[in-house]
């Protein structure tokens, strides 16, 4: 243990413990901007400075670790000044319209700004201009980037992506897509996390709330909306609800007030995934001579841009089966346009989703199998959907919960785990396994593959077939699981992969805390309802035998395939500059 004086309080840490984390440890606050913990720790920003007695100059707390006997001061005349300086530099170049800004009220340097008392910025503004195609899901402000490098360091790091670099010198400096690439010919996989980790809005998502206002407005259409498993435990943090009070029965009333038609679950199409999914991988182990093992899930659409870009070869690997997402919106342009008697091109189907790929997803030119357009015609992050409460002045806490619509809101326990890393793995197998041996296991009996570990593994006896299967979240974790398959060191029967630490729960459209992660927490939240859930398993959705006996007849029927499954190598993705192909010596970029 080190003992040493910070703001003349007394304090021990252990030894190595940097500046910052030992004053944060008794509660004395120091601002920064560019800190994340063992992940971006380069003092880049400089407004975490501290003055040490006996030290002339000041050093940075994020990066310098305490010694014996020091005596540190985190707020003194000295340190107090060259902080203002140095957010007034950051100031004279970054866009300061907070009040058009995604991230106004909830930004760090705007905090930060205000806490010293910043109201005039003496230095000549040099604002960068911003180049960048508005189309793309993930929009980036060069305006607003304060050059503080997490966004590099968490696609390097973290999801081994390599998207981000540094971009141009001196006072020019800034971050730019690497190998100077346009964003939307680079390999992004979309899955957000470099948003979650701004401390400001030089990255967001594409607004689509205009879009979804000018469709409610719209008598013409009828709007159908599906709720994500993972949003319903986050939607009500970035507008101030508890977790007891943000139920997602209270969002159905709110989405309700707010106009549109129907209201669903998004965990009914999970459970049509099961079937379909839990089915496909059946018949690939009855048949495991004439297929290549592991079977990956396929209904995170950052994993399949991901295994596309980095792995191409490996692509049929993926299960044919969509996401539920694209699922739901097929059987809401035929199924539910039958059952409500309408012309299914009057439908517009909208997803609220806690994640940026989504939106590429609705827009892959072959999903549109029902035959009236896109399958999905919107999809909000949960962010966006927070954004349309406030704008309609909705007060969601004062509102009475409100049940879903049905037959297409009934969901069962094993479809809102969906939202938690290992929760389609546990679903799977729990169907999986009544399928085989007919009969139901116990709930839990595949608890093995829960938790928040990046890399899980497990084994289980179906029906006198031993299974091994893995769990992956965070791409960083799934290319580590990838080279040990493909060097012949691991092999599995099933692997479920969320691009995103955590699953969806921490996913890249989901509110965003600065500094905190709460994948986690959010994910216990799923595995608590599905324990208080009356129905547990995807087989016995009442709604789900409804859809095969009237409409699709049975998993894997021709019907099933042409609305539930998908060709993944019908669309194209940009390569990884490690696979990209030559011919006459000319780089092919797609």
């Amino acid at each position: 243990m080190v003992n040493l004086v910070i703001d003349n309080v007394n304090i021990s840490v252990p030894e190595g413990t940097t500046i910052l984390d030992a004053a944060r440890s008794v509660n004395i606050p120091v601002p920064s901007l560019c800190y994340l913990k063992e992940l971006n720790e380069i003092g880049a920003c400089r407004v975490c400075c501290v003055e040490i007695k006996g030290i002339e100059r000041l050093v940075t707390s994020c990066n310098n670790v305490v010694e014996e006997g020091m005596e540190i001061y985190t707020n003194s005349p000295k340190v107090r000044e060259a902080r203002r300086t140095n957010v007034e530099l950051i100031l004279s170049q970054h866009d300061c319209f907070c009040a058009t800004c995604s991230r106004s009220g909830n930004c760090s340097l705007q905090k930060t700004a205000n806490d010293l008392g910043i109201l005039d910025i003496p230095y000549k503004r040099e604002v960068p201009s911003n180049l960048w195609t508005k189309k793309f899901p993930l929009i980036k402000d060069g305006g607003k980037c304060i050059k503080c490098m997490r966004c590099i360091q968490v696609c390097d790091k973290v999801q081994g992506i390599n998207i981000w670099d540094v971009a141009g010198t001196g006072s020019r400096t800034t971050v730019d897509v690497t190998f100077n690439r346009k964003i939307a010919h680079s390999d992004c996989v979309l899955c957000g996390q470099c948003i979650t980790h701004c401390p400001v809005g030089a990255l967001r998502e594409r607004d689509d709330t205009q879009r979804a206002f000018s469709a409610l407005a719209d008598r013409d259409k009828i709007t159908v909306v599906q709720i994500a498993p993972a949003v319903r435990a986050a939607w009500g943090e970035s507008i101030g609800l508890s977790r007891e009070k943000a139920t997602v029965k209270r969002l159905v009333a709110a989405l309700r007030k707010m106009g549109f038609n129907y209201i669903f679950d998004t965990n009914f199409s999970a459970d049509l995934t099961i079937m379909e999914e839990g089915s496909e991988f059946i018949e690939r182990i009855k048949n495991r001579w004439k297929n290549r093992f592991p079977m990956f899930t396929s209904c995170c659409p950052g994993w399949v841009r991901f295994i596309k870009s980095q792995y191409p070869d490996m692509v049929d690997m993926l299960s044919t089966a969509k996401s539920p997402q694209q699922m739901f919106g097929a059987v809401a342009k035929s199924y539910y346009a039958q059952l409500l008697g309408v012309n299914p091109d009057k439908i517009f189907s909208v997803s609220i989703m806690p994640c940026l790929a989504k939106k590429q997803e609705a827009a892959i030119p072959v999903m549109n199998d029902a035959g009236s357009g896109q399958d999905v015609d919107l999809v909000l992050t949960t962010r966006e959907i927070d954004r349309m409460l406030r704008a309609e002045h909705i007060c969601a806490e004062e509102l009475e919960e409100e049940e879903f619509d049905t037959p297409l809101g009934i969901g069962s326990g094993a479809g809102v785990i969906f939202g938690a890393t290992g929760g389609v793995m546990e679903a799977a197998l729990r169907t999986a396994y009544y399928i085989v041996c007919g009969k139901n296991p116990d709930p839990d009996a595949f608890k093995e593959v829960r938790g928040i570990s990046g890399w899980k593994e497990a084994k289980f006896n179906l029906g006198g077939t031993e299974l091994n299967v893995a769990v992956v979240s965070g791409l960083g974790n799934t290319r580590k699981l990838i080279e040990e398959i493909r060097k012949g060191n691991k092999k599995y029967d099933f692997v479920e992969v969320m691009a995103c630490p955590g699953g969806c729960s921490g996913g890249g459209g989901q509110p965003i805390h600065d500094g905190i992660e709460l994948g986690e927490t959010r994910g216990n939240v799923l595995y608590g309802l599905d324990k208080k859930s009356n129905i547990r398993f995807s087989h016995e959705n009442p709604s789900v035998i409804a859809l095969y006996k009237d409409y699709m007849e049975k998993p894997l029927s021709e019907k099933a395939h042409r609305l539930l499954h998908t060709n993944h190598n019908a669309w194209e993705m940009p390569l990884s500059p490690k696979t990209e192909k030559f011919e006459d010596d000319n780089m092919i970029i797609f």
